[in-house]
């Protein structure tokens, strides 16, 4: 950002894959979601119900739509220009869910398309924290193949979503 860096671990994601009715790749390239079929590593910024950002990262070979959905980030960095752009204090509200880790982030839909695997407004970075023990459920907010557990999720992580009985 112009302010600076902020960053964070990605504590959990939900995964949108090839055939889901759920993604939004199910029906074909649009122009909407044209990102989500380049080359994996490459950012799909869309606007969910006309009021938040949602970041996916595309995850397969270019021409194939799938992505896997950033829902939240344990702050790193950075954290008092994501306060700013949040408006709130608590570290543990600020980039948890999808739509406050991108307003906590600024990113918008001119990050639409970008490599992530590149340095540049916004990349995606191997951190030196161990993974730690991964959770899975099925997804939140959805109700085609909602029966799929495709979200993961760091356990024990107080800064992932979602209702408790899916973070157990």
């Amino acid at each position: 950002m112009p302010d600076g860096i902020a960053s964070g671990r990605i504590v959990e994601t939900e995964a949108y894959i090839v055939g889901d009715a759920a993604g939004h790749s199910y029906r074909g390239m649009t122009r909407r979601n044209r990102s989500l079929f380049l080359e994996h590593g490459h950012a799909y910024v869309y606007v969910a119900y006309g009021v938040s950002y949602m970041l996916n990262v595309a995850s397969e070979a270019a021409g194939i739509g799938a992505g896997v959905l950033i829902r939240a980030l344990e702050p790193l960095a950075g954290i008092p220009l994501m306060q700013h752009n949040r408006g709130v204090e608590r570290v543990r509200e600020l980039a948890r869910g999808p739509g406050k880790l991108t307003t906590a982030l600024k990113i918008d839909l001119r990050l639409d398309g970008i490599d992530l695997c590149r340095k540049g407004p916004l990349w995606l970075e191997h951190g030196e924290a161990e993974a730690g023990k991964i959770g899975k459920s099925t997804r939140i907010g959805i109700s085609k193949d909602a029966h799929r557990p495709l979200r993961f999720y760091l356990k024990g992580s107080p800064f992932v979503s979602g209702p408790k009985s899916l973070n157990e």
